[in-house]
């Protein structure tokens, strides 16, 4: 009986756990680096993890680090694991997507995304 629990502890504590994870980007358009040759519409990320709307955003920044005015980022209705926003005409340039978003289980996560636009 006790070497039973003992392997059925060692399962439970090696089984990959979402409850204790962090939200983390899974695709993004555009894509990290990306080299674009025309503006994007849209700004969308998509992450693993449901988002809490109220506290997750991103912001778009030029070459010399000011924010561009873009539409506001919100979290889709349809699909909350996805962060997404439109943007107005982007001349050529590079940029930084700076996001910060909070999971549903409670944890913050930030990071960038750089991308170029050439026209």
């Amino acid at each position: 009986m006790c070497k039973s629990c003992a392997v059925l502890l060692i399962i439970l504590l090696l089984a990959p756990s979402t409850v204790c994870a962090h939200a983390y980007l899974v695709k993004s358009v555009p894509a990290q680096r990306a080299v674009l040759f025309r503006a994007p519409a849209k700004i969308q990320l998509w992450f693993n993890e449901r988002l809490e709307p109220r506290y997750s955003s991103f912001t778009v920044s030029d070459a010399e680090g000011k924010t561009v005015d873009i539409g506001k980022a919100e979290v889709s209705g349809a699909d909350s694991k996805q962060l997404s926003a439109s943007v107005k005409t982007l001349p050529a340039g590079r940029y930084l997507i700076k996001y910060r978003v909070l999971s549903v289980d409670g944890h913050v996560v930030q990071d960038q995304l750089p991308f170029t636009v050439k026209q």
